[in-house]
């Protein structure tokens, strides 16, 4: 979503909206209306401008951007790295 770039479902970060707001799902499996980001900043910079609100049919409120710039810093800034976490 962010860069536009296909992956398998497996190689991305799930972000999902629920009735509390949205959230990381790093398991795939929590309920609601999901959308997937590369574990990349980049990637995520251009999602948080518009395109995953969009994406989850939803206003982002200010808690809810905070705390998906909080996971965005622990993403690896390059494309070429991988998070050796989300494997």
């Amino acid at each position: 979503m962010g860069c536009r770039t296909v992956l398998p479902k497996r190689s991305l970060v799930r972000i999902v909206r629920h009735a509390d707001g949205v959230s990381v799902d790093l398991t795939g499996k929590l309920a609601g209306r999901g959308a997937y980001l590369h574990n990349r900043r980049s990637c995520w910079e251009k999602g948080l401008k518009g395109s995953l609100a969009h994406a989850l049919k939803v206003t982002l409120s200010e808690r809810d951007i905070e705390a998906l710039r909080q996971f965005m810093q622990t993403l690896p800034e390059e494309e070429g790295q991988d998070q050796g976490s989300m494997g």
